[in-house]
């Protein structure tokens, strides 16, 4: 996306019907975007934030379901987007499964999900998305985590998915250019998991912030925009919103 502005594109965003989802398809559907809220289970909040959405203005969004787990599916998620809007111009690859996994207690579920859903999903999605991203000079983001590059306890196998994604991102990067720019946001903390974290456990993680505080789903949705909208130089980067967590702790 060359020109500055999200008019009339369409942005496909993955696990959008919820939580940082939702902020992303809000704010990219603020600035002019058609967006293609995909959910797997969340059907009802899907159709209601394209309600929304489309009370604002008509035709401009769709809830789209399918499981990220089956490839084929993922094939057809992408054009049955397509054949809704014309074209594709973005990607954002948010959905994501989250939750511990201790060493000795690890199950080849386990591996199927937390892989499938944080690393070989973005790759097929990007796989399938990539002739129209190319068509249109598009532009991918994907959802890392800053955990990708620092280690969370009892999460091995997330955090390593994360960490592949992190290298898919910059692999595309180089693969897709020149039509097609792949970024990254590493969230911090925005919000806590919805399994719950004891209080004791987030003044931790607040104490590691150099800002002192958490973010919200809105930081995340303003740095997607940018990289899909105005970082028209940028590719390969995997940008951390995450209140200078990162920097050491």
């Amino acid at each position: 996306m060359i020109e500055k502005s999200l008019n009339d594109k369409v942005v496909l965003v993955t696990g959008a019907a919820r939580r940082i989802g939702a902020a992303i398809v809000t704010r990219l559907h603020e600035n002019g975007a058609r967006v293609a809220i995909h959910y797997r289970g969340s059907a009802k909040e899907a159709d209601d934030l394209a309600g929304v959405l489309n009370a604002a203005r008509a035709d401009s969004a769709l809830s789209f379901q399918a499981d990220l787990l089956d490839t084929g599916a993922i094939s057809q998620l992408v054009l049955d987007v397509v054949n809704w809007a014309g074209r594709l111009d973005g990607l954002v690859n948010n959905a994501s499964t989250f939750y511990p996994t201790p060493i000795g207690e690890i199950t080849e579920n386990n591996w199927n999900d937390l892989t499938g859903s944080n690393f070989k999903a973005p790759l097929f999605l990007s796989q399938a998305a990539a002739p129209h991203l190319r068509e249109s000079g598009g532009s991918i983001v994907n959802i890392v985590d800053i955990h990708a590059q620092r280690p969370l306890r009892d999460h091995a196998l997330y955090g390593s998915a994360k960490a592949a994604l992190a290298m898919l991102t910059r692999s595309l990067a180089k693969d897709l250019a020149p039509h097609i720019r792949v970024n990254g946001v590493a969230p911090g903390a925005i919000l806590w998991p919805e399994g719950g974290m004891t209080e004791t456990a987030q003044e931790s993680i607040l104490r590691q912030i150099p800002l002192q505080r958490a973010g919200n789903p809105d930081d995340i949705a303003g740095c997607v925009l940018y990289l899909l909208r105005d970082a028209s130089y940028v590719t390969g980067q995997i940008i951390a919103v995450d209140g200078g967590r990162s920097v050491g702790w």
